[in-house]
């Protein structure tokens, strides 16, 4: 993939002020110098099942590189790089404070967030994405489907839930991209997956976290549960629903060694944390049959409505 060209932020001396952090030391696709956070146990303790989207929690380490920054309701995950952070999702407008704190608590600086990924263009997993970009400048990718909504912050009209909540704050710097075509960066391959069925233009990615020879497959599921507005039928749409169901597939298909998810009750993170390790609990094949059920019942419903 060609260099991403980030469109930069030139802040006051104020900003830079409050902003300023010790740089990150990455060696080895390790963070260094003695980070703050808390182990997958320790978290867990902290947080409850379907927890406040905006409930602060401590960044956690996840897995060699991968650091959860997030709050306890909404998944924000961090992955140091030398050649810049790469952020996926942000949460919330007032999440995102909270994702910039942690980085912060990580030993890691804001500013170096280099590439912005997202799972789905709903406002409680990207509503601070126009924060995270005046922090860092950094770009946002996205998929063909979620393009106009990030940057004008308006729903796409094929969302299920489009009109359901206000606009986002446009985005400013956003490149599209091509479901199953890997984005190169910092020495990785994060390789986007086409999950449209929660939203038009949600992705799951799929990378790879090594500490020498020790490597661990990642993938960051999209939340892929069929919630609409009231007066919406997935059972009036079937391409969509077809391209649903190819999604889900996508994901059964997929070999993982940890699963993640933007809402982490979605695939039992704070069960599984507890443990001490996101290792098993829920595979990829698992975590999509759930799915295949979740949207099987939806249509059900709908057809026994009509009836």
């Amino acid at each position: 993939m060609p260099m991403v060209q980030a469109m930069f932020v030139k802040f006051s001396a104020l900003a830079l002020a409050t902003l300023a952090t010790p740089q990150i030391a990455v060696a080895g696709e390790e963070i260094e110098a003695a980070p703050l956070y808390v182990s997958p146990a320790e978290w867990a303790a902290g947080c409850e099942p379907w927890d406040d989207w905006d409930k602060p929690a401590p960044p956690m380490k996840i897995t060699h590189n991968v650091y959860y920054v997030g709050t306890c309701g909404i998944t924000v995950l961090l992955v140091p790089t030398d050649d810049g952070h790469v952020l996926i999702d942000t949460g919330t407008q007032s999440g995102a404070l909270v994702t910039i704190d942690n980085i912060k608590r990580l030993g890691a600086d804001p500013q170096r967030v280099s590439l912005i990924l997202y799972s789905h263009e709903h406002f409680d997993h990207v509503g601070g994405l126009s924060l995270m970009q005046w922090v860092s400048g950094a770009p946002v990718l996205s998929a063909p489907e979620a393009v106009d909504v990030f940057r004008t912050g308006k729903d796409n009209p094929d969302d299920p839930q489009a009109g359901l909540h206000e606009p986002m704050q446009p985005a400013r710097n956003v490149i599209q991209i091509t479901p199953g075509v890997p984005v190169s960066f910092g020495g990785f391959e994060f390789n986007p997956i086409a999950t449209p069925g929660h939203s038009p233009g949600a992705l799951a990615w799929q990378w790879e976290s090594c500490n020498g020879d020790d490597c661990k497959s990642i993938v960051y599921a999209d939340s892929m549960s069929p919630i609409s507005r009231d007066d919406y039928k997935f059972s009036d749409h079937p391409e969509y629903v077809a391209a649903y169901r190819e999604g889900i597939a996508r994901i059964a298909a997929l070999e993982c060694d940890i699963l993640l998810t933007p809402h982490p009750s979605h695939s039992k993170m704070i069960e599984r944390a507890a443990t001490g390790t996101f290792e098993g609990g829920v595979s990829c094949a698992e975590y999509a049959a759930g799915k295949h059920r979740d949207l099987d019942a939806r249509l059900e419903r709908e057809t026994g409505a009509d009836q």
